[in-house]
């Protein structure tokens, strides 16, 4: 086997592994996230099963042409907007009614993700130039959805400890909706410049 083939089925494991961890903690993290009531949670949960996607379709692009990969690229940027349509929904909800989520049971989940998302960052991180705009896109999701986490421990803490507030809540949760849409725009300019490389 050589070079290129061992990358190629390194990848492949790594993007199945990450699929599913991504797949299991959605379920964790929603259930967390509709008991208490939290905006970032909601926003994180739908974000994991975005990435769950995104890492199966990888999966399947991976034996594709160039040109077939950068299309299927742009089609990943249209799906990392996902979460943030789905999170500002939320978040209008949450302006209607307005309840204060519980803070240790936000930091507590937060710190889960957090540590999910960096397994998945570091599983992905040798492999965020292979195969262009598709790696890229996993990566980005992972290291984007760390950072959140950070934010969304941090918000929990703050909740409990100096601001009883809906506040940090809602917006941990609409800079992660942000945090998705520039993602997407990262993803979609290498998608049409490796689209355009191929024409």
């Amino acid at each position: 086997m050589g070079p290129v083939e061992k990358s190629d089925s390194g990848l492949r494991r790594a993007v199945m592994i990450v699929g599913a961890l991504n797949l299991a903690y959605f379920g964790i993290e929603f259930t967390v996230a509709t008991a208490i009531g939290s905006v970032s949670l909601f926003a994180d949960s739908v974000d994991f099963l975005e990435d769950a996607s995104v890492n199966l379709l990888i999966l399947f692009a991976l034996g594709w042409s160039a040109r077939k990969r950068a299309r299927v690229g742009m089609l990943l940027a249209g799906i990392l907007l996902v979460p943030a349509a789905a999170t500002l929904w939320t978040a209008w909800h949450k302006f209607a009614a307005p309840m204060t989520p519980e803070p240790f049971a936000l930091s507590l989940t937060g710190l889960g993700a957090l540590v999910i998302n960096l397994s998945c960052a570091f599983l992905l991180a040798r492999y965020r130039h292979h195969s262009g705009s598709l790696t890229r896109a996993a990566f980005l999701s992972a290291r984007n959805d760390a950072l959140a986490n950070v934010a969304i421990v941090a918000a929990g803490l703050v909740t409990a400890f100096v601001w009883s507030s809906v506040w940090p809540d809602l917006v941990v949760g609409l800079c992660i909706a942000l945090m998705n849409a520039d993602a997407a725009r990262e993803v979609w300019t290498a998608a049409r410049e490796e689209h355009r490389a191929t024409a």
